[in-house]
């Protein structure tokens, strides 16, 4: 069992940056793949951006590549999202989830960002 809580979210300004993070618990953290995932109002849940278990590999969303970068300390049972160059589009809760990267079984409950124009 893992259990994810998010934190980092807040206000910013278009062009500004913000950096969430997602501490885990339990023993398995450094087994997963970890991933944030974004839910703006009035839309689906979109992926963002992913890292292997090892930190080794790692893939996003079109929307985001170049301006977030996804890290992890599994020594500290933590995964990161440095997001930079913010646009008010980017405003949503984001949700960090642990699994597999087709089935991610475990998801925090989330942090909001919001960013003005």
């Amino acid at each position: 069992q893992v259990q994810l809580v998010e934190s980092g979210g807040g206000l910013v300004q278009a062009g500004g940056s913000l950096r969430l993070s997602c501490a885990a618990s339990g023993r398995s953290f450094s087994r997963y793949t970890m991933a944030w995932f974004r839910q703006a109002p009035g839309k689906e849940r979109e992926f963002a951006a992913r890292i292997s278990w090892s930190a080794g590999s790692t893939y996003y969303a079109d929307s985001v590549r170049g301006r977030f970068t996804i890290s992890r300390d599994n020594a500290k049972n933590t995964v990161y999202l440095q997001m930079n160059s913010l646009k008010p589009e980017d405003t949503a809760v984001y949700y960090c989830a642990a699994g597999l990267p087709a089935l991610y079984n475990y998801w925090g409950q989330g942090t909001q960002v919001t960013v003005s124009s």
